[in-house]
């Protein structure tokens, strides 16, 4: 889970910190096949009471952090095999994503209701009476289901005075609003991937940290060692993702430390965002759709294209603030790297689209980074900081929790069309997101701006984030209250949005 370090959380931390140390001190990169005995030292297991097995997750661990492949059981090969082709600072994703490491798989059952040791075989056993299938009986003073009859209706569930009966569902499919989560002739997960949208929420989810996403830390590095330039793109839940006192003055520092040329607010992007999408909405609402969907969740907006395909045109075609962003960094700075550093899975896979490769260089989240902080032993207290100017809105910040950006999309609406109506309505968790999209199809959100996002409270609580997501959203709003700028209009940056839209 988010925000509790667990062994799981522990367990990734080493594998992105060696991945990390790896890239910083060079040479041969083929020691990463002695690296899962220096996560997993000793003789004896310890998380799975076996060493053997607890070493091969770690190393397919390994080989996803580097960008590599999982491996099957029945490959024979060294860890390292593939790893000069990805030892290279120009290397995007190969897909997919998201991939589970099948023997750390547990079969978690898909669906089962049984009855707990809480039973107290009372005399009015509601269990039985509201079966509709008859599956449920008394058998030695307690009841039991026969699973080949039960429906999985829930009924019983509802009815049982003492709760004794419990439905227990596989974590990483129920986390999933794509139903995307299947499984194999085994009964291990398996990822249905023409569904998936790589919002990361199975991975969290998966208590036995099977399934992993692929990284690009280990090139990240690479290119920090370069003469290069290389920006950080910092999206703005980034706020006590680090520590309680790790300030954003001390979080630049702190960058430039591991080798950053400096750090720009993807929330200076995220006022362009509000900009676009507002001139969209007023150009198209109603006049060309019924309705409009933000853009800036892309596991979001892949979800409403696929669910709703004869409707993908009413999502917003502005640009990101990760890609606006970006773009404003290679304006000023033409020959050099970007690394958006955030939240999110899916910005991996945004990343990787060809018209987006040019301006996003590298993705990590919060939690890969905290990887290179460890690496590179960075100590936030030594530091020497700097003052940041304020140059990003109130608004513009608020798109890391659920409703900033419809919020900010509403404030610049008001200020170009004082006398429209403005009706919005919005969703997290794509399961909500899904729902919201259906009652817009049936035409219950006709002149509304809908806001989707794909994880729970918005950007705060996405897969890549170390510090749990309520914390972070009163930080965020305590910063957003002493922001110079209420609004994306009020930026000095709102003047250049045509200059960073357009293409070369």
């Amino acid at each position: 889970m988010r925000g509790i370090y667990s062994n799981k959380t522990k367990i990734r931390h080493m594998v992105f910190t060696e991945v990390a140390r790896m890239a910083f001190e060079g040479g041969d990169f083929t020691r990463i096949d002695n690296l899962p005995y220096k996560i997993v030292p000793g003789e004896t297991g310890k998380y799975y009471d076996n060493i053997f097995l607890e070493r091969a997750i770690v190393g397919e661990r390994l080989r996803a952090t580097i960008g590599l492949p999982i491996r099957t059981m029945e490959e024979h090969a060294l860890l390292s095999d593939g790893i000069d082709a990805s030892a290279i600072a120009e290397k995007y994703y190969d897909p997919p994503l998201i991939n589970i490491i099948k023997f750390a798989c547990h079969k978690c059952p898909e669906n089962r209701v049984f009855i707990s040791d809480a039973c107290q075989g009372c005399l009015e056993h509601p269990c039985i009476e509201v079966c509709p299938k008859n599956a449920i009986k008394m058998e030695n003073g307690r009841s039991v289901i026969d699973e080949e009859k039960c429906i999985k209706c829930g009924l019983c569930l509802n009815a049982c005075p003492y709760s004794a009966i419990v439905r227990q569902q596989r974590p990483c499919a129920t986390a999933c609003g794509m139903n995307a989560i299947k499984s194999d002739e085994y009964g291990r997960a398996e990822i249905d991937y023409d569904l998936c949208v790589s919002c990361g929420m199975c991975l969290v989810s998966c208590p036995f940290s099977a399934i992993v996403d692929k990284s690009q830390i280990f090139q990240t590095v690479l290119a920090l060692k370069e003469d290069t330039p290389v920006y950080a793109a910092v999206a703005p839940s980034f706020i006590k993702q680090f520590g309680d006192n790790v300030t954003p003055e001390k979080f630049r520092a702190a960058l430039k430390d591991i080798g950053f040329e400096d750090m720009v607010e993807v929330a200076i992007g995220a006022d362009l965002c509000a900009i676009q999408e507002a001139e969209d909405f007023i150009e198209n609402v109603p006049k060309n759709q019924p309705w409009m969907g933000t853009s800036c969740c892309p596991a979001w907006a892949s979800m409403a294209k696929r669910t709703l395909p004869n409707y993908k045109e009413y999502i917003s075609m502005s640009l990101t603030p990760m890609v606006l962003t970006a773009r404003f960094i290679k304006k000023q700075h033409p020959d050099s790297r970007v690394v958006f550093i955030g939240p999110c899975a899916a910005k991996k896979l945004e990343a990787s689209r060809r018209t987006v490769r040019s301006m996003v260089d590298f993705v990590l989240t919060f939690e890969e980074l905290n990887g290179i902080f460890s690496a590179k032993g960075v100590d936030f207290e030594s530091l020497d900081v700097e003052p940041i100017q304020d140059v990003s809105s109130a608004l513009g910040k608020g798109f890391a929790t659920s409703g900033g950006v419809a919020n900010a999309v509403i404030e610049v609406l008001k200020e170009m069309k004082p006398e429209m109506d403005i009706k919005v309505t919005k969703a997290e968790g794509l399961d909500e997101c899904k729902k919201m999209l259906l009652l817009a199809q049936a035409g219950k959100y006709d002149g509304y701006l809908l806001e989707g996002m794909a994880c729970p409270g918005g950007c705060v609580g996405g897969a890549g984030v170390l510090c749990d997501s309520r914390k972070a959203s009163a930080q965020l709003k305590m910063d957003m209250n002493n922001s110079s700028f209420t609004s994306p209009s009020d930026t000095e940056f709102s003047e250049y949005l045509s200059l960073i839209t357009k293409e070369d």
